[in-house]
C-alpha cells in the first residue's frame, strides 16, 4: 500500500471516527460505467434517500478522468454505516462515501482542525478537516443528500502535490452534487 493510500485511509478514518462521535443518536443511479465495480455494503437506512445510492458507480467515466483519477473504483469502507468507494490517480486520490445516519449539522458538533458550513447546489454542506489534516494535502466536503450525507474526499500524492486541496475538491463537488438524492 502506498504512501499516498494510506493518508486517504488515515483521512477517512478520522472522518469515520468523527461520525461516531457526533452521532446524533434511495436516489438514482446517474453515473458510474461497465469499467466501475461496485463492492459498497448499501446498509443505509430502508427510509432513507440514500439507501439505493451506489458511491461506487455516481461518477461519470469521463468525470473521473478529468479529476486525475482512474475510473475503477476500489471498495473504501472503513465503518458499516458509511460505505463507500475510492478512485486512485498519479497525483491524487478521490473517495465517496454516503452515510444515513448523519446530517451536516450533525456532524459540525464534532472536533475538526476546520468545519466551515457553506451550501453546495442548493444543500447545505461543510468544508471538513479532520483533525491532523491541516497542511497535508487531504479535504473533505459533506453535502446533505436523501437524508443523511454523502462525504466527498480528496487526497494528494505528497501534501505540496495540490496546493489547495479544498479548492481542487470544491470544484469536484460543485460539478457533481446536483446529482445527489434529494
Amino acid at each position: 500500500m502506498s504512501t499516498f493510500s494510506r493518508s486517504l485511509i488515515a483521512t477517512a478514518a478520522g472522518l469515520a471516527l468523527f461520525g461516531l462521535a457526533a452521532c446524533s443518536g434511495g436516489g438514482k443511479n446517474t453515473g458510474g460505467s461497465e469499467e466501475t465495480t461496485s463492492s459498497a455494503p448499501t446498509s443505509a437506512a430502508s427510509g432513507s434517500g440514500l439507501a439505493g445510492f451506489d458511491p461506487c458507480t455516481f461518477f461519470k467515466p469521463d468525470e473521473l478522468t478529468s479529476f486525475g483519477v482512474s475510473t475503477k473504483s476500489e471498495e473504501f469502507t472503513q465503518v458499516s454505516f458509511q460505505p463507500g468507494c475510492a478512485w486512485n490517480g498519479e497525483k491524487l486520490d478521490i473517495a465517496l462515501q454516503k452515510n444515513a445516519d448523519e446530517t451536516v449539522e450533525s456532524l459540525g458538533k464534532g472536533a475538526f482542525d476546520s468545519y466551515t458550513p457553506t451550501t453546495v447546489a442548493g444543500r447545505e454542506a461543510a468544508e471538513v478537516l479532520v483533525i491532523g489534516a491541516t497542511g497535508q494535502g487531504a479535504c473533505n466536503y459533506a453535502v446533505s443528500a436523501g437524508g443523511g450525507i454523502v462525504l466527498y474526499q480528496i487526497t494528494a500524492a505528497m501534501r505540496d502535490t495540490l496546493p489547495d486541496p479544498c479548492g481542487d475538491l470544491k470544484k469536484i463537488v460543485d460539478q457533481t452534487a446536483s446529482r445527489l438524492p434529494k
